[in-house]
Protein backbone atom coordinates (compact mmCIF):
# COMPACT_ATOMS: atom_id res chain seq x y z
CA UNK A 1 0.00 0.00 0.00
CA UNK A 2 1.33 3.23 -0.48
CA UNK A 3 2.70 5.62 2.33
CA UNK A 4 0.61 8.51 3.09
CA UNK A 5 0.23 11.87 4.37
CA UNK A 6 -1.71 14.88 6.22
CA UNK A 7 0.00 16.91 2.96
CA UNK A 8 0.60 14.38 -0.05
CA UNK A 9 -1.66 11.75 -1.31
CA UNK A 10 -3.87 9.16 0.30
CA UNK A 11 -3.58 6.28 -2.05
CA UNK A 12 -6.07 4.09 -2.25
CA UNK A 13 -9.58 4.86 -0.80
CA UNK A 14 -12.50 2.73 -0.53
CA UNK A 15 -15.90 4.71 0.04
CA UNK A 16 -18.60 2.70 1.40
CA UNK A 17 -22.10 3.79 0.01
CA UNK A 18 -21.77 5.84 -2.81
CA UNK A 19 -24.76 8.15 -2.80
CA UNK A 20 -24.43 11.85 -2.93
CA UNK A 21 -21.82 11.96 0.35
CA UNK A 22 -19.98 8.90 -1.28
CA UNK A 23 -20.30 10.01 -4.80
CA UNK A 24 -19.53 13.55 -4.20
CA UNK A 25 -16.54 12.71 -2.07
CA UNK A 26 -15.30 10.42 -4.50
CA UNK A 27 -14.97 13.42 -7.15
CA UNK A 28 -13.81 15.78 -4.53
CA UNK A 29 -10.49 13.31 -3.96
CA UNK A 30 -10.23 13.20 -7.24
CA UNK A 31 -10.80 16.58 -8.60
CA UNK A 32 -7.78 17.62 -5.70
CA UNK A 33 -5.57 15.05 -7.18
CA UNK A 34 -4.78 13.13 -3.76
CA UNK A 35 -5.89 10.07 -4.42
CA UNK A 36 -4.15 7.29 -6.74
CA UNK A 37 -7.68 5.22 -7.02
CA UNK A 38 -11.02 5.37 -5.42
CA UNK A 39 -13.10 1.81 -4.78
CA UNK A 40 -16.79 2.01 -4.65
CA UNK A 41 -18.57 -0.45 -1.95
CA UNK A 42 -22.67 -0.33 -2.28
CA UNK A 43 -25.88 -2.41 -2.07
CA UNK A 44 -26.87 -0.29 -4.45
CA UNK A 45 -26.22 -0.95 -8.42
CA UNK A 46 -27.64 1.75 -9.03
CA UNK A 47 -25.48 4.14 -7.24
CA UNK A 48 -22.32 2.31 -8.23
CA UNK A 49 -23.15 2.19 -12.23
CA UNK A 50 -23.36 6.20 -11.74
CA UNK A 51 -20.98 6.39 -9.36
CA UNK A 52 -18.25 4.44 -12.09
CA UNK A 53 -20.03 6.30 -15.18
CA UNK A 54 -19.35 9.96 -14.07
CA UNK A 55 -15.72 9.15 -12.31
CA UNK A 56 -16.60 9.11 -8.87
CA UNK A 57 -15.21 5.59 -8.29
CA UNK A 58 -12.51 3.96 -10.45
CA UNK A 59 -13.81 0.16 -9.48
CA UNK A 60 -16.82 -0.69 -8.07
CA UNK A 61 -15.68 -3.92 -5.70
CA UNK A 62 -17.14 -5.94 -1.98
CA UNK A 63 -16.03 -4.49 1.20
CA UNK A 64 -13.61 -7.46 2.19
CA UNK A 65 -11.25 -7.15 -1.03
CA UNK A 66 -11.60 -3.22 -0.79
CA UNK A 67 -10.43 -3.31 3.02
CA UNK A 68 -7.42 -5.29 2.06
CA UNK A 69 -5.99 -3.10 -0.66
CA UNK A 70 -7.12 0.29 1.28
CA UNK A 71 -5.52 3.53 2.70
CA UNK A 72 -8.39 4.62 3.74
CA UNK A 73 -11.73 3.37 3.90
CA UNK A 74 -14.73 6.28 4.73
CA UNK A 75 -18.01 4.53 5.70
CA UNK A 76 -20.58 7.00 3.92
CA UNK A 77 -23.48 4.34 5.08
CA UNK A 78 -26.50 5.05 7.49
CA UNK A 79 -25.67 5.13 11.27
CA UNK A 80 -27.29 1.97 11.59
CA UNK A 81 -25.50 0.14 9.00
CA UNK A 82 -21.77 0.76 10.46
CA UNK A 83 -21.68 -1.81 13.36
CA UNK A 84 -22.03 -4.43 9.85
CA UNK A 85 -19.22 -2.33 8.02
CA UNK A 86 -16.79 -2.80 10.91
CA UNK A 87 -17.78 -6.62 11.04
CA UNK A 88 -16.79 -7.13 7.81
CA UNK A 89 -13.76 -4.77 7.57
CA UNK A 90 -12.50 -5.69 10.89
CA UNK A 91 -10.24 -9.52 9.88
CA UNK A 92 -8.58 -7.65 6.59
CA UNK A 93 -7.94 -4.10 8.61
CA UNK A 94 -4.07 -3.50 7.81
CA UNK A 95 -2.53 -2.18 10.58
CA UNK A 96 -1.90 1.44 8.91
CA UNK A 97 -5.17 1.40 7.04
CA UNK A 98 -7.39 4.55 8.30
CA UNK A 99 -11.28 4.02 8.54
CA UNK A 100 -13.75 7.91 8.99
CA UNK A 101 -17.12 8.25 8.03
CA UNK A 102 -19.46 10.41 7.33
CA UNK A 103 -22.13 9.42 9.89
CA UNK A 104 -25.03 11.84 11.74
CA UNK A 105 -24.71 11.04 15.09
CA UNK A 106 -21.34 9.71 16.64
CA UNK A 107 -21.45 7.60 19.99
CA UNK A 108 -23.53 4.85 18.60
CA UNK A 109 -21.28 4.47 16.01
CA UNK A 110 -18.08 5.14 18.34
CA UNK A 111 -19.18 2.37 20.23
CA UNK A 112 -19.82 -0.25 17.71
CA UNK A 113 -16.16 0.71 16.33
CA UNK A 114 -14.64 0.22 19.82
CA UNK A 115 -16.71 -2.87 20.80
CA UNK A 116 -15.81 -5.04 17.01
CA UNK A 117 -12.12 -3.52 16.44
CA UNK A 118 -10.80 -3.82 20.27
CA UNK A 119 -7.29 -2.43 19.88
CA UNK A 120 -7.70 -1.79 15.92
CA UNK A 121 -10.23 0.96 16.85
CA UNK A 122 -6.97 3.74 17.32
CA UNK A 123 -7.51 3.61 13.38
CA UNK A 124 -10.83 4.71 13.13
CA UNK A 125 -11.44 8.78 13.14
CA UNK A 126 -15.36 9.85 13.53
CA UNK A 127 -16.24 12.12 11.35
CA UNK A 128 -19.32 13.85 10.18
CA UNK A 129 -19.27 16.37 7.06
CA UNK A 130 -21.99 18.90 7.46
CA UNK A 131 -23.05 18.82 3.53
CA UNK A 132 -26.03 17.44 1.79
CA UNK A 133 -28.82 18.59 -0.64
CA UNK A 134 -32.18 18.60 -1.48
CA UNK A 135 -31.43 15.25 -4.31
CA UNK A 136 -30.12 11.89 -3.01
CA UNK A 137 -27.92 9.19 -4.99
CA UNK A 138 -24.85 9.51 -6.86
CA UNK A 139 -26.77 10.85 -9.77
CA UNK A 140 -27.03 14.45 -7.34
CA UNK A 141 -23.01 14.02 -6.52
CA UNK A 142 -20.96 17.27 -7.24
CA UNK A 143 -16.99 17.66 -6.74
CA UNK A 144 -17.78 21.09 -4.24
CA UNK A 145 -19.88 19.56 -2.14
CA UNK A 146 -17.60 20.22 1.00
CA UNK A 147 -16.17 22.93 -0.41
CA UNK A 148 -16.66 25.75 2.59
CA UNK A 149 -18.76 23.47 4.89
CA UNK A 150 -17.68 22.21 7.91
CA UNK A 151 -16.61 18.67 9.40
CA UNK A 152 -16.76 17.67 12.87
CA UNK A 153 -13.94 15.64 13.95
CA UNK A 154 -14.85 13.54 17.30
CA UNK A 155 -10.95 11.91 17.47
CA UNK A 156 -11.23 9.20 20.18
CA UNK A 157 -8.50 8.81 23.13
CA UNK A 158 -7.07 6.09 21.34
CA UNK A 159 -6.20 8.12 18.02
CA UNK A 160 -2.81 9.31 17.64
CA UNK A 161 -2.09 12.57 16.81
CA UNK A 162 -0.52 11.64 13.74
CA UNK A 163 -3.55 9.63 12.54
CA UNK A 164 -5.83 12.54 13.85
CA UNK A 165 -4.02 15.00 11.83
CA UNK A 166 -4.26 12.66 8.74
CA UNK A 167 -7.54 12.75 8.58
CA UNK A 168 -8.31 16.30 9.29
CA UNK A 169 -5.99 16.90 6.23
CA UNK A 170 -8.08 14.37 4.12
CA UNK A 171 -11.47 16.19 4.91
CA UNK A 172 -9.44 19.88 4.08
CA UNK A 173 -8.05 18.42 1.05
CA UNK A 174 -12.09 18.11 -0.25
CA UNK A 175 -12.61 21.68 0.70
CA UNK A 176 -13.94 21.06 4.33
CA UNK A 177 -13.69 23.52 7.04
CA UNK A 178 -12.63 21.20 10.04
CA UNK A 179 -13.57 21.60 13.65
CA UNK A 180 -12.35 18.92 16.51
CA UNK A 181 -15.19 18.46 19.41
CA UNK A 182 -16.07 15.34 21.89
CA UNK A 183 -18.49 13.10 20.57
CA UNK A 184 -21.00 14.04 23.54
CA UNK A 185 -20.75 17.59 22.39
CA UNK A 186 -21.21 16.69 18.69
CA UNK A 187 -24.24 14.22 19.63
CA UNK A 188 -25.90 17.10 21.87
CA UNK A 189 -26.00 19.97 19.08
CA UNK A 190 -27.29 17.81 16.97
CA UNK A 191 -29.88 16.76 19.51
CA UNK A 192 -30.97 19.93 19.51
CA UNK A 193 -30.83 21.46 16.26
CA UNK A 194 -32.76 18.29 14.66
CA UNK A 195 -35.63 19.17 17.19
CA UNK A 196 -35.73 22.45 16.54
CA UNK A 197 -37.69 22.39 13.24
CA UNK A 198 -40.29 20.22 15.68
CA UNK A 199 -40.40 23.17 18.50
CA UNK A 200 -41.05 25.92 15.64
CA UNK A 201 -43.84 24.20 14.03
CA UNK A 202 -45.37 23.28 17.33
CA UNK A 203 -44.90 27.28 18.33
CA UNK A 204 -46.28 28.48 15.23
CA UNK A 205 -49.62 26.04 15.72
CA UNK A 206 -50.11 27.18 19.08
CA UNK A 207 -49.80 30.93 17.69
CA UNK A 208 -52.26 30.22 15.04
CA UNK A 209 -54.51 28.16 17.48
CA UNK A 210 -54.46 31.23 19.97
CA UNK A 211 -55.04 33.91 17.89
CA UNK A 212 -58.42 35.59 17.40
CA UNK A 213 -59.38 34.57 13.52
CA UNK A 214 -58.13 31.06 14.29
CA UNK A 215 -61.35 29.55 13.14
CA UNK A 216 -60.67 31.27 9.35
CA UNK A 217 -56.96 30.41 9.62
CA UNK A 218 -57.83 26.66 10.80
CA UNK A 219 -60.30 26.83 7.55
CA UNK A 220 -57.71 26.85 5.17
CA UNK A 221 -55.58 23.52 6.35
CA UNK A 222 -56.52 20.26 4.34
Amino acid sequence: MAIINPSGNYGTVTIVGVGLIGASLGLALKQAGVVNKVLGVGRSRENLDQALKMGAVDEAVDLVEAAKQSDVIVLCVPVAQMRAAFEVIEPHLEPRTMITDAGSTKGDVILAAKEVLGKKACQFVPAHPIAGGAQHGASAAKADLFVGKQTILCPLQENSLQDTDLIEGFWQSVGSIVKKISCVQHDAIYAAVSHLPHILSYALMASVVNSEDADQKLSHVG
